[in-house]
């Protein structure tokens, strides 16, 4: 109970965190997507989606998320594939930094979703290293259920709001 009780408390100290402060990377060094990158070139802000190295082709092309299934935090079989193509387009495009949001359905307790959702980021994070991307270039938050993207109180909507979103910042530098 004890070290439940811590693990709440961080998930909560992350929570906050994150929806204090907007402009997540803006000011260390890389700006948000549109930024300047490390030699100076300038990233994409709104980079066609043809382009693969815009942050328009990851999302649309590449993917930026993966489903969970109910109460669950461990990469599926579609999850891993997913994944396995954000590591091939991190690793050749080694400017971006990410951050992964991990979300919740509306079911379970707001402290329980916030938990669910870090352990669902960190998966995603701990995948993403195993395939060769730098820790230092990732990030997590847990917004728990506090942002779906469907609202409905249907097995569909909930499905899609299980799930963890590797969103893109500008360049890495330092």
């Amino acid at each position: 109970m004890k070290h439940f009780f811590k693990f709440v408390l961080l998930a909560l100290v992350l929570a906050i965190g994150a929806c204090s402060n907007a402009t997540r990377f803006e000011g260390e060094g890389g700006g948000s997507v549109g930024g300047s990158g490390a030699a100076g070139t300038s990233v994409p802000a709104d980079g066609s989606a043809s382009d693969p190295m815009s942050s328009a082709f990851f999302q649309q092309a590449v993917g930026d998320r993966v489903l969970f299934a109910v109460g669950q935090s461990t990469l599926s079989a579609d999850a891993e594939i997913a994944l396995n193509a954000q590591a091939g387009w991190l690793n050749k495009n080694s400017d971006f930094r990410a951050l992964i949001e991990g979300h919740a359905d509306e079911r379970g307790t707001r402290e329980y979703n916030l938990a669910l959702g870090a352990r669902r980021a960190n998966a995603v994070k701990e995948y993403l290293i195993s395939r060769g991307v730098s820790a230092k270039r990732l990030q997590i938050v847990s917004f728990g259920k506090e942002r779906p993207i469907e609202i409905c109180s249907e097995e569909s909507c909930y499905a899609k709001n299980r799930r963890a979103v590797t969103v893109l910042s500008g360049a890495l530098t330092g």
